[in-house]
């Protein structure tokens, strides 16, 4: 994978304005991939990001992390949102057994611990890795797609 921008620093507030800009480029199709350690702020980014596109077309809904349901999906407007915590999967073999891993033209992806998909990782996916600070998250971006570069972009002029 290539990096795609720089790394960019984020207090608790600052990830929620991030995540609200993050849903308004996202589209059909697209993967996140949500990687770093357990408390690092995965579950929290995916949880805004699907807030804050509720938001735009209506009532927002609470959004639990999917843990222990391994994946929980949001219709918002035409597009399905669909937030997976893989922490408890150990292997590729698992995601397909459960066949929770088939891509859909019409949902956006939201996968925590992306290192369990193993092959069956996109390589048109943006990697957000998430490091946790005392008081700061640092988000980094990669992805194999150059088009994540422009919208990355995009978001750091909005």
């Amino acid at each position: 994978m290539t990096p795609q921008r720089h790394p960019i620093t984020l207090s608790e507030p600052e990830m929620y304005v991030f995540a609200a800009k993050l849903s308004q480029v996202l589209m059909p199709g697209d993967t996140v991939l949500l990687d770093g350690p357990v408390g690092a702020g995965k579950t929290t980014l995916a949880r805004a990001i699907i807030q804050s596109a509720q938001g735009r077309v209506g009532a927002v809904d609470d959004v639990p992390s999917p843990t222990f349901t391994l994946l929980q999906s949001y219709p918002v407007g035409d597009i399905t949102y669909i937030h997976m915590d893989l922490y408890r999967l150990t292997s590729a073999e698992e995601l397909e057994e459960l066949g929770l891993w088939e891509p859909a033209r019409q949902s956006v992806f939201l996968i925590e611990w992306p290192d369990r998909m193993e092959k069956l990782r996109p390589k048109t996916a943006l990697t957000i890795r998430i490091e946790d600070g005392d008081t700061t998250r640092t988000l980094h971006f990669e992805s194999e797609n150059p088009a994540w570069a422009a919208r990355l972009e995009r978001i750091a002029a909005a």
